[in-house]
């Protein structure tokens, strides 16, 4: 499990519910995106985007989504999904995510996310904050792109 999660410095650990599993009794597709906006969330708070949405009123807002499915994951199980920023813009980032089922050690779907620095007073895109930047290049390292 470490291998195939072990280029992501953010691993969110998540308990399987039964209430996610559907009528075709494997997990609902809805909850592999709950899962990456709990990755992307801690991946939030080690960055210190809350501390500073808090200070300035600029945060982030998820612009858009998209997952690739690969295993039915069902209850019980422990997921860990992986996230990283794979690429810094003016005004955004780019997310890559990888969950993976405890129990079957296989990589049940990856994923990604386009995060979009806004001002909440004025609801107005705005460029990243340098404080954003530099804590992310602490997380990812001097070579992530943009």
């Amino acid at each position: 499990m470490e291998a195939l999660l072990k280029d992501f410095p953010v691993v969110a650990e998540i308990e399987t519910a039964w209430g996610e599993m559907d009528a075709m009794r494997h997990l609902n597709n809805v909850v592999y995106f709950r899962y990456f906006e709990t990755a992307r969330v801690r991946y939030a708070e080690r960055a210190g985007m809350w501390d500073h949405m808090e200070k300035t009123g600029i945060g982030p807002i998820l612009h858009s989504t998209r997952c690739r499915y690969k295993i039915p994951l069902t209850y019980p199980d422990t997921v860990y999904v992986g996230t990283r920023v794979v690429k810094m813009e003016k005004d955004r980032v780019v997310m890559d995510y990888t969950l993976v089922s405890g129990r079957l050690r296989k990589v049940a779907a990856t994923g990604e996310a386009v995060i979009v620095s806004i001002d909440y007073r004025s609801g107005r895109k705005v460029p990243l904050p340098e404080e954003w930047r530099r804590r992310i290049l602490e997380i990812e390292g001097p070579a992530l792109p943009g």
